[in-house]
């Protein structure tokens, strides 16, 4: 039987009033970026609450992001990180960032974030060279989708047992349920997800929520 249930209209403001939790400049944050040419890149509201909550679940001290944009994902992380916590961010857009660093700041969070501009892969590479294998509790990937699976291998190496693996967007608006659909982003999504299916390497559950999220949880 199916469970999935669909959320909109006067139930999607139901679930708004009774389960959404939002500070002002996270609501400012999303409101800003909801103006701009690029917004469908910007996470849920209750995709960033429930980054916080999980985050705050395993206790989580060190964390990875791989896709950073204008920041509200990282503002949920990283307030929920101890003051002493660090959260690595990993973006290649100086634009987008800089309005990440203008709410990070006002935030007063900005302490807690290291930014790295470039490529991810190159970044993840540097965190694993400095001895961080298995030492990260959890590993947030929103980036380009054709190194879905090179991002995957190497936040998994980063995490610790016990810790997660969150990647968004992969149910890909539905494109990944059409298998006539062949565009690059879908195929490397649609594989990367058919991978994890028989993954013993973790356990797994999908969250439902903004594009679909897939929680792996490292054994």
């Amino acid at each position: 039987m199916k469970s999935w249930a669909k959320i909109d209209g006067a139930l999607a403001d139901y679930v708004d009033d009774n389960w959404l939790r939002e500070s002002p400049v996270k609501r400012r944050l999303r409101e800003d970026t909801a103006r701009l040419p690029q917004a469908g890149m910007q996470i849920s509201a209750h995709q960033g609450q429930q980054l916080g909550l999980l985050a705050r679940a395993i206790g989580t001290r060190r964390a990875v992001e791989v896709g950073t944009f204008t920041g509200y994902s990282s503002l949920c992380l990283a307030e929920a990180l101890p003051p002493d916590g660090r959260l690595w961010c990993c973006d290649v857009s100086e634009a987008w960032t800089n309005v990440a660093r203008r709410a990070w700041k006002e935030a007063g969070l900005d302490g807690r974030i290291e930014l790295t501009i470039g490529p991810a892969l190159g970044t993840l590479d540097w965190l694993l060279a400095q001895g961080l294998a298995g030492q990260l509790d959890l590993a947030f990937i929103d980036a380009n989708k054709e190194d879905y699976d090179a991002y995957y291998e190497r936040c998994l190496k980063l995490v610790r047992r016990g810790g997660l693996v969150l990647i968004d967007n992969v149910l890909w608006g539905g494109s990944v349920a059409n298998l006539a659909d062949v565009d690059t982003d879908t195929v490397a999504i649609r594989a990367l997800n058919a991978k994890l299916r028989t993954d013993e390497r973790v356990d797994l559950v999908l969250f439902a929520t903004g594009d679909g999220m897939t929680c792996a949880l490292k054994r």
